[in-house]
């Protein structure tokens, strides 16, 4: 609509702008297109939110394993169901505490519905109603004020001063002024659509008139709703790293049972023989799955989100905690992120001088600055009110205490020449004693064609070809650091009244909206931890460039693409220019989702923030989505994953920090549980390939896996970070959860605990009995049952303990056990102590040693025990000494 003039769009709209539409007409339009509204978003109900938890493949592991646990039960007919509830038990734990994080509603389309104005006045019948904008159809006639909201996308038939602040929808800054009367001759960008407005925007100045020309689905609004609805929500890459670590169990599990059987069938095909190996490999089953591992992830997301809260960031998905560490790429929206969100005065040139911020005093910028305040209609001592650039005039007076209440009570205003984007000016009478002062400000070029002389340093003279040199050369060094100038002359009047002409030129400002002094070295800082900052915004290019440019995104203005640029590139010329390109300028809503989809393509994970209306969509596709707490709409807030509750870019390095450090912690408590896990594995698979007895019940093993190991792993959990984790590149998009060493340390650990395992388990009938073959092992167990579960006791408190002594090696891999007797590490301290006594009481209490199957034991034997089981941590230990003195060797060569 913005390439056809008032009366073609009338015409195209069949209807009248001095009568508008009648209401038959706009019932039946109303039936054709519907009503002014957006879909409302289907609430996620508790049950809804619980079950989602449970859908994932590790979780269906545990739930197999719990039937068959429960149908075992069933065909020993003993009774005993222990082992399926605590499985279940498990598993609706991991489900309530993931629900409880998620439990909020997707309020992305519920909060674009709110920004839709209630009511509004039209031209209907040849008369003005106010009417629900719900009921506007496309043809009606709007009448436009100063403070309401814009109920629909309009064509103006009229303006007059008219601004509209476009902030929340285009990201520009600067309330943006509209005129009717102009005409393009090709599309234009959203935010250059000088002719049309658009729903839920407010009117900040002016007035007009405008013919509705979209509603509800079929806005610019309506269009980002859609967008909203089509973006899927993507995993999150701990979530696909689990997955695939489920498929892998589930893996290892078949063939282990499949094994068995086999092995089963090839020494004894009786009945008996097979029913023993299915009840063996239903323990095997249950020593490869780490029952306590979703839980345990779980948990560990959890307590990150409460440190996440100490940096002011507040989650709003359980995985999304860790993939902040994750993120290669912030792709930030400008204004209100990068910036301040508040126009202020940087630069002035008065008395054929120019002053920096620092540089502000009554004595330097008095007059420019008490002539501009007085020529503005914005307050701020008696809260804000006003157009952000007045509102940033009269700060400026405020900065060297000259506050405007005091500068019109001493000078009052008693006329006044209102702004119009004509004569781009605006003028105000002041009355000083007995004579009048007038004050004009605006555009540069506007002000000096009515200068004819200059004020410096009180005395005023003609205004020289110099002069006007001087003038435009500050400006032009304004303008490339992209800020907005404004002009201020005045005249000494006998008599009130208000003329244009024969001006004495005061002085210069300069504009913009700062970047916040935190966000510079927080974009250093993540360029230190290779992670790049894309900066995306509404505004024009050059001043994206110079506000990337002070921030340190790019140094380069050939970095610098803009919307209609990129309109022109494919898709792979797109995924090219984002190789190098850093300030994307004058985008739209559709245009920033195009940039995360192709960086995304290009094999990077990226987190995009922002705060408007226009950034939804983009918050959205993005791995995670990071919008402002404070200056952030509803519809942001709601399609992030995250939200910033100080609005402040440097918390996003301290969430990628505390991100990264949950990453690693999961990473070693996934290594920890399954070397554990495999441990068992091992020792309950040599066993039955050598021909021993089980040294392990499955019950034993439950035991470990949910207890001694599960207590542990929360400890490594919530295992402080790592004071260098920042000095590490982000890790790669695929990067397995194995990476750097895992599955080595997984094997290996864990074959020193099956090793050491099976060691105690052997230790009675070989050095007690002095047996010294297999079967000899096997004739003392079934010569003396009672050694036998003194034999599985020990093999059982020597796997629980060693994994406790375990724990504290994968604190940290590459550095010593001893570096554990700090403040932050008293909850790995915690959890030796809980998991060691919990060891004793299944060995020491009645009813529990009935239970297990296990056996008292004498101190002597728990020494014994106890010393075995450090076995891990002494290996640790001895591991960090090699790689210290193999360091320090290879330092030593180098020199």
């Amino acid at each position: 609509m913005e390439q056809k003039t008032i009366k073609k769009t009338l015409e195209e709209l069949k209807t009248c702008r001095e009568s508008g539409l009648t209401s038959e007409e706009a019932l039946k339009r109303q039936a054709l297109h519907g009503k002014n509204e957006l879909p409302k978003a289907k609430k996620k109900t508790i049950i809804g939110v619980f079950f989602s938890q449970m859908n994932n493949a590790m979780i269906y592991i545990l739930l197999v394993a719990a039937v068959i646990s429960f149908v075992m039960a069933l065909i020993e007919g003993d009774g005993s169901f222990f082992e399926p509830i605590l499985i279940l038990a498990i598993v609706l734990l991991n489900a309530v505490i993931g629900a409880i994080q998620e439990l909020k509603a997707d309020k992305a389309l519920e909060a674009l519905e709110k920004l839709s104005a209630p009511t509004t006045i039209v031209r209907r019948d040849g008369e003005l109603k106010e009417i629900k904008a719900s009921e506007l159809v496309p043809g009606d006639i709007v009448i436009i004020e100063d403070g309401r909201t814009i109920p629909a996308d309009l064509r103006l038939v009229s303006s007059a001063n008219l601004k509209v602040s476009e902030a929340s929808l285009t990201g520009e800054s600067v309330p943006v002024e509209k005129d009717a009367h102009v005409v393009y001759d090709r599309a234009m960008p959203i935010g250059d659509r000088k002719n049309v407005v658009y729903m839920s925007t407010p009117v900040v100045y002016g007035r007009g008139e405008g013919v509705v020309i979209g509603t509800g689905l079929q806005t610019e609004i309506g269009q980002i709703a859609k967008m909203l609805q089509s973006t899927k929500q993507e995993e999150t890459p701990l979530q696909k790293r689990l997955a695939d670590l489920s498929k892998l169990l589930g893996i290892i599990t078949f063939v282990l049972v499949a094994l068995l059987f086999v092995i089963a069938l090839i020494k004894d095909a009786s009945w008996d023989n097979i029913k023993n190996m299915f009840l063996l490999s239903i323990s095997l089953a249950v020593a490869a799955v780490p029952e306590g591992l979703p839980a345990v992830v779980t948990i560990t997301l959890a307590l990150g989100v409460q440190r996440m809260v100490k940096v002011n960031t507040i989650t709003r998905r359980l995985p999304s905690v860790e993939t902040l560490g994750a993120v290669s790429v912030i792709c930030s929206d400008k204004t209100g992120t990068l910036t301040q969100n508040v126009m202020t005065v940087v630069s002035a040139y008065t008395n054929e001088k120019q002053y920096e911020t620092d540089k502000f005093t009554a004595e330097t910028v008095g007059e420019l600055a008490d002539g501009l305040s007085l020529c503005s209609d914005a307050s701020v001592d008696h809260g804000i009110y006003g157009d952000p650039t007045e509102i940033a005039l009269v700060n400026f007076a405020n900065a060297i205490d000259h506050h405007k209440d005091d500068l019109e009570a001493a000078t009052p205003r008693v006329e006044e020449l209102p702004f119009d984007s004509v004569r781009k000016m605006m003028s105000t009478l002041h009355q000083t004693g007995k004579t009048y002062t007038q004050y004009t400000k605006g555009a540069m070029d506007n002000v000096l064609k009515v200068t004819t002389h200059i004020s410096v340093n009180g005395k005023v003279r003609e205004i020289k070809k110099s002069d006007v040199v001087a003038i435009n050369d500050v400006a032009s060094k304004m303008a490339k650091r992209a800020l907005r100038v404004l002009a201020l002359a005045k005249k000494e009047v006998p008599f009130a009244g208000i003329s244009e002409e024969n001006l004495v030129f005061v002085g210069l400002v300069g504009m913009v909206d700062p970047p916040r002094p935190e966000a510079i070295p927080a974009v250093e800082n993540l360029k230190g931890a290779g992670i790049t900052t894309i900066m995306i915004t509404g505004d024009h290019a050059d001043t994206a460039y110079a506000i990337a440019h002070e921030l340190g995104i790019t140094d380069d203005s050939s970095n610098v693409l803009t919307g209609a640029q990129l309109d022109e590139l494919n898709e792979d010329a797109l995924k090219d220019a984002l190789l190098t390109k850093r300030v994307f300028a004058r985008v739209s809503p559709e245009n920033k989702v195009q940039i995360v989809n192709a960086l995304q393509a290009n094999g990077e994970i990226v987190a995009m923030t922002g705060d408007g209306v226009n950034d939804a969509p983009s918050l959205k596709t993005a791995d995670i989505g990071i919008a402002m707490g404070i200056t952030g709409t509803d519809v942001a807030k709601g399609a992030a994953d995250m939200v910033l509750t100080d609005d402040n870019f440097a918390s996003i390095e301290k969430a990628v920090q505390e991100g990264r450090g949950i990453y690693a912690n999961i990473r070693k408590t996934v290594w920890f549980l399954l070397s554990s896990n495999f441990g068992e594995v091992i020792t309950m698979l040599v066993a039955v390939l050598v021909g021993f007895p089980f040294p392990l019940s499955a019950l034993h093993i439950l035991w470990v896996n949910l207890i001694t190991d599960g207590v542990p792993a929360l400890a490594l959990g919530a295992d402080s970070k790592d004071p260098d984790i920042m000095k590490e590149k982000p890790r790669a998009k695929k990067e397995s959860l194995f990476a750097h060493g895992g599955y080595f340390i997984t094997v290996f650990f864990g074959s020193v605990i099956a090793l050491i395992t099976t060691l105690a388990f052997l230790f009675i009938p070989v050095v007690g009995e002095g047996a010294r073959s297999v079967a000899q092992i096997n004739e003392v167990f079934a010569n003396n049952p009672d050694l036998k579960v003194r034999a599985m006791t020990y093999a059982f408190t020597t796997l629980g303990v060693s994994q406790l002594f375990h724990m504290f090696g994968m604190s940290n891999l590459n550095k010593t056990f001893f570096r554990t007797f700090t403040k932050k590490k008293w909850f790995l301290w915690v959890a030796f102590f809980i998991g060691f006594l919990l060891q004793i009481a299944v060995t020491e209490i009645h009813a529990l040693t009935v239970a297990f199957g296990t056996i008292e034991l004498t101190f002597k034997e728990w020494l014994f025990l106890a010393l075995l089981s450090t076995t891990p941590l002494v290996i640790h230990e001895l591991r960090v000494l090699v790689r210290f003195i193999v360091a320090k060797i290879k330092k030593r060569k180098s020199r």
